[in-house]
């Protein structure tokens, strides 16, 4: 099945994480409303949640229901198609994408398995986990990519502590043990946030845990020190306030295996957890390995040249976490954030205005605006690269805690505008006396 197209220039985007959502509501906004283009949104979810919180999804202390945006709704407000689905090959000849069916809880299925043709493409998937093949990750361990599985974990989280209050026996040694592998922003928040809301849980009548005793939280890296690709400053402060919470902070360790009952480290020495967490890595998702001979790094991300076209398809475009873009004067290509998505969608819808009007193409310049670390409500950590001042600023505290929730405003106010993103945080702010401050189920 071939879903067809009318006369505009069909611009399809597939993906739609951060920086693909908000390129298909900016050009629906723009090209899709004045007619100059067909926007059409491909993805295999329905909602979409700002990746950098599910952290605190997972720790329970954000219902994920409050800030999912309906990807549905969202074509609707601005101007362009939602096409539920995933990509799981392209036909380059005839300029198609090709979608697997989809089905519901039930095995029903939604939709057939189809074919959306292009005009230009732009390829915005984002990243995976990436265990790098450390026997039982898979099994035992429980990555963050996903709303859904952040939400898995929060379950198990709460269940393993409904668990130890009811049996008969004590608390045994690991029980109510966390060990979340690998050190990056991701895992730094995670161990902080899980060490409140963990001791929350457990004081809604589960009095026979004993939080000081019972709750172990172990952050394990590979690297020399914790976010490696961050400034050693914050670090620094960042280690020094994990302590004083308690948080067991393992660097330079390596996980050689992960079991049912704990982490094995390379050299033998085992640490018990009932809980395992992976947020140690990341890679592009396995389809982009061979879509129809487009080039790929060993990461599986698609390999682009300055302008994020691909190097073997000028029509077929990729960016955010799923493509290897060049940075001119560093070794190391655009790093996998989320202010680079956010940079890489901006340009590139002033990149599809150029195309359509049959201008070059410019080429993409990131900026590093710095890097900020959420702790919960403990502190916030970062540095401000060239912030007023011309040099890198250390900034903690909640200067820093204002700075990390701009960031999200920011990405609220692009994909719903000024009005719906004050409404949001109001009803959020309203309705946050009526309940729990921590998911309990």
């Amino acid at each position: 099945m071939v879903i067809g197209m009318d006369d505009r220039h069909p611009i399809v985007v597939v993906g739609g994480g951060a920086g693909g959502l908000e390129l298909a509501t900016r050009a629906g906004n723009t090209l899709g409303k004045s007619g100059q283009a067909q926007i059409v949104l491909v993805e295999k979810a329905r909602t979409h949640l700002w990746k950098p919180l599910l952290h605190a999804v997972a720790a329970g202390s954000m219902d994920p229901a409050e800030h999912e945006l309906n990807y549905l709704a969202q074509a609707h407000w601005h101007h362009f198609q939602y096409r539920l689905g995933e990509m799981i090959g392209l036909d380059r000849k005839k300029k198609e994408v090709r979608l697997a069916p989809t089905f519901d809880e039930e095995g029903r299925q939604i939709t057939p398995p189809r074919a959306i043709g292009y005009g230009t493409l732009v390829i915005a998937i984002g990243s995976v986990t990436n265990d790098f093949g450390t026997a039982g990750a898979a099994r035992f361990a429980v990555p963050l990519d996903t709303p859904e599985q952040a939400v898995r974990f929060n379950h198990r989280l709460v269940n393993a502590c409904i668990r130890a209050d009811a049996q008969a026996e004590p608390v045994r040694p690991g029980q109510l043990h966390v060990a979340v592998i690998g050190a990056g922003a991701t895992g730094t928040e995670l161990a902080a946030e899980l060490h409140r809301t963990a001791r929350q849980v457990v004081a809604f009548g589960l009095d026979r845990i004993d939080p000081e005793k019972d709750l172990r939280i172990v952050l394990i890296e590979a690297a020399e020190r914790i976010l490696p690709a961050l400034p050693e400053r914050v670090a620094d402060a960042t280690v020094a306030l994990l302590r004083t919470l308690g948080v067991e902070v393992r660097a330079g360790a390596r996980v050689g295996e992960v079991r049912a009952d704990g982490v094995v480290l390379e050299g033998g020495a085992f640490i018990p957890s009932e809980l395992v967490v992976w947020c140690a890595g990341v890679k592009a998702p396995e389809v982009l390995r061979d879509l129809d001979g487009l080039e790929v790094n060993r990461l599986n991300q698609l390999v682009v040249t300055p302008l994020l076209q691909t190097t073997k398809d000028p029509d077929i475009f990729a960016m955010g976490d799923c493509a290897s873009c060049p940075r001119e004067g560093y070794p190391a290509p655009v790093p996998p954030r989320a202010q680079a998505a956010h940079q890489q969608a901006s340009h590139l819808l002033r990149q599809l205005r150029r195309r359509l009007a049959g201008q070059p193409l410019e080429p993409f310049v990131y900026r590093d605006f710095g890097s900020l670390v959420s702790l919960g409500d403990y502190s916030t950590v970062g540095n401000l690269m060239g912030f007023l001042i011309g040099k890198n600023l250390f900034i903690e505290g909640y200067f820093a805690r204002l700075m990390y929730r701009s960031l999200y405003k920011m990405h609220e106010y692009a994909l719903q505008g000024g009005g719906r993103t004050f409404l949001g945080a109001l009803a959020r702010q309203l309705s946050r006396g009526a309940e729990p401050e921590v998911k309990l189920h």
